[in-house]
C-alpha cells in the first residue's frame, strides 16, 4: 500500500505544501512574500497574516498538482518548530483541522530535522544516490549554523554549532551594511560571481572545537566599509562586486575549513571507508560559492559530498513531507495539543 503525504511549512516567509507518495515527491508548491522587501528583513505580525491568505491555495495547487483527492491523504505533516509562532500557528492550525476533517494522523515535524532528511527524497526512479548512515551533516541558515552526526532518520546529534550569529544572518546582514536589497544573501552570491574573491580580506574568528562565530565577521566588515567610506563615498558602489565576492569567500573559507575538522573527529565511523558521508541542508546550501567549494573538495580530498537540488535547499514542503513520511513509517504521530515552538531544543507537546 502507498502512503501518502501531505506536508505543510510555514515557519518563516514562504508558505508551502508538498505531496509525496512513500519517498517520491509528486508536487512541491511554494508562495513568497514580497512585502518584506520594504522592510529590509522579515516582520513577524506580516508573515503570519500572508500565510493566512496563501495557505489554503498553496494546499489546494499542491493537491492538484499531484492529481489527487484530499480523500486519498495517509497523514498530515506540518512544521512544529523552529521558527515565527505566528507563521508557525498558521500552518499547525490548518493542519490540525485537516487532520480532524478527514481523519488522518497528524504529524509533528521539525523544521531542522526535515533540512536534512531533505536529502532522502527521491525521484521517481529512485536512482539518485542518498547519504549512508552514520553521516554528517553541515546544516547551514539563516537562524542556524551546525555540525549534525546523523545516525539514523530520526537519531541526531549537534557536534558543533555557532555559539551567536548564523552564516545567513552574517550574508544578509553584510548585505544590508552595504545597501543591497532584501534578501541580501541571494544577492551576494550573484554579484560575488563578477568579484575577486581575493580583493579584500576581513578577520576571521579564533573558535576552538567545532563551533562557530559570525558576529565578528560582520563587525569587521562594518568598521571595514565605515573607514573606506569616509575617504571614498562611494567606495561600495565602485567595489560591489569585489566585496560580494570577498565576503563569501571568506564564509565559506570559515564553514569549510570547520568542515575538514568535523570530518576529522568523526573519521572511521563510515561503513564505506574512513570518511563518513558529508551532506549540506538549509537555505545556505543553496550558496554557488559554497556548493563549488564542496565539489572542489569532493575533487581534492575524495569527500563524499551530498549537496540538495536548489528547491529543496530553501524552506520547502518536501522536507517537511518526507520527514512525516519516516515519522508515519514509525507510527510516530502528533497531538492536537501540540503547540508550536520558536526556538530548537524549546518543543513542548
Amino acid at each position: 500500500m502507498q502512503n501518502l503525504i501531505l506536508g505543510i511549512e510555514s515557519s518563516c516567509d514562504d508558505t508551502s505544501a508538498a505531496i509525496i507518495k512513500d519517498d517520491v515527491i509528486l508536487s512541491n508548491v511554494i508562495a513568497g512574500q514580497d512585502v518584506h522587501r520594504n522592510f529590509g528583513g522579515v516582520v513577524p505580525e506580516l508573515a503570519s497574516r500572508a500565510h493566512q491568505q496563501n495557505i489554503i491555495p498553496v494546499i489546494h495547487a499542491a493537491i492538484q498538482k499531484a492529481n489527487i483527492g484530499k480523500n486519498q491523504l495517509s497523514a498530515v505533516a506540518c512544521t512544529q518548530g523552529p521558527g515565527l509562532l505566528g507563521s508557525l500557528l498558521v500552518g499547525t492550525s490548518f493542519a490540525k483541522a485537516f487532520s480532524l476533517g478527514l481523519n488522518i494522523p497528524l504529524i509533528d515535524v521539525d523544521h531542522l530535522q526535515a533540512h536534512i532528511l531533505s536529502h532522502f527524497i527521491r525521484n521517481a526512479d529512485r536512482t539518485n544516490p542518498v547519504p549512508t548512515f552514520p553521516f554528517l551533516c553541515l546544516t547551514v541558515s539563516g537562524g542556524h549554523t551546525q555540525f549534525v552526526l546523523i545516525r539514523d532518520y530520526f537519531d541526531m546529534e549537534v557536534i558543533g554549532q555557532t555559539i551567536d550569529d548564523a552564516a545567513g544572518e552574517a550574508f544578509d546582514k553584510s548585505a544590508k551594511i552595504m545597501g543591497l536589497p532584501y534578501p541580501g544573501g541571494p544577492v551576494i552570491d550573484k554579484l560575488a560571481k563578477l568579484g575577486d574573491p581575493t580583493r579584500f580580506t576581513f578577520s576571521k574568528p579564533n573558535i576552538p572545537g567545532l563551533d562557530f562565530s559570525f558576529s565578528g565577521l560582520k563587525t569587521s566588515i562594518l568598521y571595514f566599509l565605515r573607514d573606506e567610506l569616509k575617504a571614498n563615498p562611494d567606495f561600495i558602489e565602485n567595489n560591489k562586486n569585489d566585496l560580494c565576492a570577498s565576503i563569501q569567500a571568506t564564509i565559506v573559507d570559515m564553514l569549510i575549513s570547520k568542515l575538514a575538522m568535523a570530518l576529522e573527529v568523526t573519521k572511521g565511523l563510515h561503513p564505506r571507508g574512513n570518511l563518513p558521508d558529508v551532506a549540506i541542508a538549509g537555505g545556505v546550501s543553496a550558496n554557488s560559492g559554497l556548493r563549488k567549494a564542496l565539489e572542489d573538495a569532493r575533487d581534492n580530498f575524495g569527500w563524499n559530498i551530498f549537496i540538495p537540488p536548489i528547491q529543496y535547499s530553501t524552506d520547502n514542503a518536501a522536507m517537511i513531507a518526507i520527514a512525516g513520511y519516516f515519522k508515519f513509517l514509525k507510527g510516530d504521530f502528533g497531538s492536537q495539543s501540540a503547540t508550536p515552538y520558536a526556538r530548537a531544543g524549546n518543543r513542548s507537546t
